[in-house]
């Protein structure tokens, strides 16, 4: 019995010394974030009191329209929005020509009146928005209705043709996917990429998406995005990882390939991508049975595909509302774990 006692309190004093020592070692260190970049508004961006109706109205009144962008500081995106394509002077000249162009911080604290007439700030707009990804730009009317929302980056031919799309009123005769068709119509020639995880023909998705989270690709033919997803992101180990969780489907955006909808509609890959607005390629839609969650629709490079395809396997979508906040923490998680994120990879 006094054996026991004694190597109980060995143990309790073994334990009080281990305490003691961890308390004075230094916090672990979190691993190297890499990708942010440094971005700064243009000086040609309106200095608004942030009352949108009286925004419009002006706007109007000089011949033009409004344009909202969401970003947030050291979003890679928004830089490659302001130092690629506003660094351009053609598509800055035109911007400044047809758009007032208005900045809000999608974690800012300042007061923006709405076109309801709310007053809040600028977090509570982009949540009541839904604004997921940033960049996000809104472009409005002159009776202040939106007219275009592009979720994400778009490159500079695609961009310039999405301002003529709005500056030349364009949504009065035809949708934007049809309009960026038309500017730049699928080419004939050419393949698709193949890949050993696409689930093969024929596509019942209702079947398939009651099993797991389904992945659709919407894709073309001779597609410079295209090549860049297969060729970069879909050979990331790490992205290769993530959709194991998934089924994964692969649909030429411009066929008429029949496809059954995961809510069990019989239609063909081209009428189902259009009835999703989907103007960009490649476009990434990501169902948890018959509920549609999220589209991947402007450019994104590894990391962030990476966490979009997490945030909606792992369910986190349910509880956290935010996508941007979930993945600062899934970067925040997998530093702490020695891993060193880019979040331009």
């Amino acid at each position: 019995m006094k054996n026991i006692r004694i190597k109980r309190a060995a143990l309790l004093g073994a334990g009080i010394i281990l305490c003691l020592l961890s308390s004075l070692l230094p916090a672990m260190e979190k691993t190297e974030l890499r990708g942010a970049r440094p971005h700064e508004v243009p000086a040609w961006f309106k200095k608004s009191f942030l009352v949108l109706p009286e925004d419009v109205t002006e706007a109007a009144r000089n011949g033009k329209r409004l344009m909202i962008y969401f970003g947030q500081d050291g979003c890679p995106y928004c830089a490659e929005l302001f130092n690629n394509n506003f660094s351009q002077t053609h598509i800055a000249d035109y911007t400044r020509r047809h758009f007032d162009a208005i900045d809000l911080n999608l974690w800012g604290n300042r007061e923006v009146t709405d076109f309801s007439g709310k007053a809040m700030p600028e977090k509570e707009l982009a949540a009541k928005l839904k604004v997921w990804f940033t960049p996000t730009l809104l472009f409005f009317n002159e009776q202040g209705e939106q007219v275009l929302r592009i979720n994400g980056y778009y490159p500079p031919n695609q961009f310039l043709t999405a301002l003529k799309y709005v500056a030349e009123k364009q949504e009065k005769r035809l949708t934007f996917k049809e309009y960026l068709a038309k500017q730049a119509p699928p080419p004939a020639k050419g393949a698709l990429h193949a890949q050993p995880f696409f689930s093969p023909p024929p596509h019942d998705l209702t079947r398939i998406a009651a099993e797991k989270p389904l992945a659709v690709f919407f894709e073309q033919k001779d597609c410079s995005g295209c090549d860049r997803l297969h060729d970069v992101v879909l050979k990331d180990a790490a992205t290769l990882e993530i959709l194991k969780r998934y089924h994964v489907v692969q649909l030429d955006r411009w066929s008429d390939t029949p496809v059954v909808t995961p809510t069990g509609k019989k239609t063909t890959a081209r009428a189902w991508a259009d009835s999703l607005n989907v103007a960009y390629v490649p476009t990434a839609v990501l169902y948890v049975g018959k509920k549609e969650v999220i589209q991947i629709e402007a450019m994104l490079k590894g990391f962030h595909v990476q966490s979009v395809l997490d945030y909606v396997a792992s369910g986190a979508y349910k509880t956290q509302s935010s996508l941007q906040r979930y993945i600062a923490a899934r970067a925040d998680h997998l530093r702490e774990q020695g891993v060193v994120v880019d979040i331009w990879n």
